[in-house]
């Protein structure tokens, strides 16, 4: 039985990396081969990180990598490491930062250490084909897989779910609108406030705004609290805190349409948004990152311009929408099975346990 160690987050805090890694560690998947943990999640304790990679024995090292300068350096003395150790390593890359982390932030010394890090892997997956060209002149391509993430079990509708969510679309329906993000601006939670203002504006009581995450820096908890007073949108606006297991799973039942108009730099390819279409939600987002791979516009939802984000433009979309029920529902339902067909917590460990099998075979030919 081949052993595969684990270098990666595992929760708390639960977030789409953590909750990718934990889903795959303890997948059917360790029947089959021998897994072990090394945990990234405490930076401080890089020396000790450092001292179990080297104590440990593997068959294939699977990494998660991070995407700022100072967790580069972090990596780069593990990638170092585990290549004195002669080690077979395949990273994952959850995000889409990287490439312009170590062409454009890097200094010149750890940019020649990154292309060298990456040569010598045994292989990188990505999120979604749009994302390929992060590994793109650093390593064969032949040795850059795509694995995109996945909607866990629980949070996913079940078909007979999912046809009575859509049939029950009906007229007169107040349609509940989600964010479902941390509160970072470039998350978009501003511009969703701004569609509240706009509902509020033209005295349409047909929209109903729901936010969850968290807030990671006082100042943006204070930026919504204060919008929502100022502008009086009690009415319009919902905060659910931060939502885990049932109460995310309600959340997720009773909406209908998901909006992220993201342009977060370390942007991948969001889990919350095929959590939505999981449960039979249309899209609101943009063209950012790893989305294209998994949202079309019109097809899906809307998908806007990251750099020409129209409030007038999602309104009218909105109500479009709300008036032509049919078209709805066909989105809603188009939706699910895109997610069923494709993007199942099961669909994900098989793709992964492909990749996993190249790579050991891989070593047993070398």
């Amino acid at each position: 039985m081949s052993t595969i160690t684990f270098i990666a987050q595992f929760p708390p805090p639960i977030h789409g990396l953590s909750k990718a890694v934990d889903t795959l560690y303890h997948s059917y998947l360790n029947q089959g081969y021998k897994f072990a943990s090394i945990d990234l999640t405490n930076n401080k304790a890089i020396c000790k990180t450092l001292w179990n990679i080297w104590r440990s024995k593997s068959d294939l090292y699977y990494f998660t990598i991070s995407q700022t300068l100072g967790g580069n350096w972090r990596d780069l003395l593990i990638l170092k490491l585990l290549e004195w150790k002669h080690a077979k390593c395949l990273i994952h890359l959850h995000g889409g930062y990287y490439r312009r982390l170590v062409d454009y932030d890097c200094g010149k010394w750890q940019r020649r250490l990154n292309y060298h890090a990456i040569r010598r892997l045994g292989g990188c997956i990505v999120l979604g084909k749009s994302l390929q060209s992060i590994f793109e002149g650093m390593i064969d391509s032949k040795k850059i897989f795509t694995v995109p993430n996945c909607v866990d079990a629980q949070y996913m509708l079940s078909s007979l779910e999912a046809e009575s969510k859509v049939k029950g679309l009906t007229e007169g329906q107040v349609v509940n609108v989600l964010y479902l993000s941390n509160f970072i601006p470039t998350k978009g939670y501003r511009e969703v406030l701004q569609l509240a203002l706009k509902c509020k504006d033209e005295n349409n009581m047909c929209f109903h705004f729901h936010f969850a995450g968290k807030f990671f820096e006082e100042s943006e908890k204070i930026y919504f609290e204060n919008y929502i007073t100022e502008h009086d949108l009690s009415a319009y606006v919902t905060y659910h805190g931060i939502v885990t297991g049932n109460k995310k799973n309600e959340l997720l039942r009773n909406s209908h349409v998901f909006i992220l108009l993201t342009r977060y730099p370390n942007e991948g390819q969001p889990i919350s948004i095929l959590e939505a279409m999981g449960n039979a939600m249309l899209v609101i987002t943009t063209n950012h990152a790893g989305i294209p791979d998994i949202v079309s516009n019109k097809a899906n939802g809307l998908m806007l311009d990251k750099n020409n984000i129209n409030i007038e433009e999602i309104y009218c979309y909105l109500e479009n929408i709300r008036k032509d029920r049919n078209k709805w529902k066909a989105i809603s339902e188009r939706n699910y099975h895109m997610v069923l067909q494709s993007y199942t917590e099961e669909q994900y460990i098989k793709s992964m346990d492909n990749v996993f099998k190249k790579m050991l075979n891989n070593e047993k030919q070398m």
